[in-house]
């Protein structure tokens, strides 16, 4: 009789866990997994009317189009430059804050105040800085250079590699002290008493500890990398200089045009390319922490 009454407590609880859970379910059924199973199937029609079957064409349709090559590029570029910048520079500041240095209270306020202050307001900066007859170029005169536009030549990338930077590495740098702070202090005294340089504990012992948070923020500035678009496209529009020409500029503008197919094949392609990204960095975390798990 207890028995039966422990296997209907069971069952009690797993049908209300069960219930818990079904709203959250239902939520990314219905927000993630039939949204995106409609863009894989309009990927594969000629157009929303016809519904034709037309398979890989408009994916290869794709690679022919000019826009696509040049923001896909531009894309990877920029996040290949970007984010391992933000992971090294972001580091690099959490180590040296880690140190009982003077100033740490205000060096951490002036790295995360760029969180505070609005898209608009960060691109008005930028736009003053980088303007034909903005800041840098008064400077640039003033010591008998010649200015140019910054956002309409070569360089134009380099201020959203900029305006990136400044805009994430605060928050990446509280997450590597806050892991900085969680590792053993008897392993790093350990280290010490047996003559551990600082170089040796920081590659041999903390980058170990520090390994999933490396890939969490790995993962968060590779998402915050692809939604640089807010402020490109505040900055210049719809159509920038083709080096600020990012990969949302494109979906933006095959959205306007309602081109349904390309847009779908373009959004199905960079889902493909972030899981495979994301997977091949867990799978790297996961062989480089497991001796620090276990």
């Amino acid at each position: 009789m207890k028995r039966l009454r422990d296997q209907c407590g069971r069952r009690g609880e797993r049908i209300f866990s069960d219930l818990c859970l079904l709203p959250s379910v239902i939520g990314v059924l219905v927000f993630f997994l039939i949204p995106f199973g409609i863009v894989i199937y309009y990927s594969l029609i000629n157009n929303p009317v016809m519904h034709e079957f037309v398979g890989l064409a408009n994916y290869k349709k794709l690679f022919t189009t000019v826009a696509f090559l040049r923001a896909a590029k531009n894309t990877a570029v920029f996040s290949l430059v970007s984010v391992p910048l933000a992971l090294v520079l972001s580091l690099g500041l959490a180590v040296l804050l880690d140190r009982n240095i003077p100033g740490r209270s205000v060096f951490r306020t002036f790295f995360l105040s760029p969180l505070m202050v609005p898209t608009a307001s960060v691109v008005l900066v930028w736009q003053v800085l980088f303007h034909t007859h903005g800041t840098l170029n008064q400077i640039i005169e003033h010591f008998g250079g010649t200015g140019i536009d910054w956002m309409k030549s070569s360089h134009g990338q380099l201020i959203i590699i900029m305006m990136f930077l400044w805009k994430n590495i605060g928050y990446n740098m509280i997450l590597f002290m806050s892991a900085l702070a969680g590792i053993p202090r008897d392993i790093i005294e350990v280290a010490e008493l047996e003559g551990a340089g600082k170089w040796y504990q920081f590659f041999h012992i903390k980058l170990r500890y520090l390994s999933p948070t490396i890939l969490f923020v790995l993962i968060l500035s590779l998402i915050n990398s692809f939604k640089i678009f807010r402020e490109v496209y505040l900055l210049t529009g719809d159509y920038p200089f083709d080096k600020m020409y990012m990969l949302q500029h494109f979906m933006n503008n095959t959205f306007n045009s309602l081109d349904y197919q390309k847009l779908s094949a373009a959004a199905v392609l960079f889902s493909l390319v972030m899981i495979v990204i994301i997977a091949i960095l867990l799978i790297a975390e996961n062989i480089f922490g497991k001796d620090v798990e276990g």
